[in-house]
């Protein structure tokens, strides 16, 4: 059955790997499974045919025959768990990785997201100026923790796992602050994923989309 996901037909970041059908592009690549991709415009992710399928109006979403699912963590856990490659055959190691999916999704991204909203959607406020540092330092308070656990080790938890892949990708969003750069182990581990086959694909198809709008304007 044919695998199609949906994307933003013109990301905000440009194409820079941050919009979150990335993280699906990524585990379908590192499982060998081909895909369609079926781009949705913002006025079109709040239409009644967008929503009956992501109730939200966001991507990405993932239909194969007559599953449909939201939510990437969902989306990459059940890639994971239907295909080789990216969970261990161990149940305790199995488990570990999944843990790390919720670590990233649960108490890493959130603060991260929260640099997000002050720098751009608050930006403008008077208080912004003053709440910027707590929040970079909330942020640094959990890679303080995730720097320790990783010290020189490749990856979290053993081989590569999707507890890395979304690891990886949450992380990706501290790049353009500098605050990555503090933490020489992360800024390796997340280098490492970018470095892998699979990630370079996947960059690569969600790249050319945003590539050829810039072509078109």
């Amino acid at each position: 059955m044919t695998i199609t996901i949906t994307a933003f037909e013109r990301s905000p970041d440009g194409g820079k790997g941050l919009a979150r059908d990335m993280r699906v592009r990524w585990a379908l690549e590192e499982v060998g499974q081909p895909y369609e991709v079926r781009l949705i415009s913002f006025a079109n992710m709040k239409g009644p045919d967008h929503l009956a399928i992501h109730p939200f109006g966001q991507i990405p979403t993932y239909e194969e025959g007559s599953l449909v699912l939201f939510e990437t963590g969902s989306i990459v856990l059940y890639l994971a768990e239907q295909h080789a490659g990216l969970l261990p055959r161990d149940s305790n190691a199995r488990m570990r990785a999944i843990t790390w999916m919720f670590a990233a999704l649960n108490t890493i991204e959130p603060t991260i997201l929260e640099l997000t909203t002050a720098k751009i959607l608050e930006g403008d406020k008077p208080w912004t100026e003053e709440r910027l540092p707590l929040v970079k330092d909330r942020i640094r308070a959990r890679l303080d923790k995730l720097s320790a656990h990783l010290g020189v080790s490749d990856w979290l938890d053993g081989a590569f796992s999707v507890g890395d892949l979304l690891m990886v990708s949450v992380l990706l969003r501290l790049r353009m602050s500098g605050i990555l750069d503090e933490y020489q182990n992360l800024a390796a581990y997340v280098a490492r994923g970018e470095a892998r086959p699979a990630y370079i694909r996947a960059f690569a198809a969600q790249f050319a989309i945003n590539a050829q709008d810039r072509t078109q304007v």
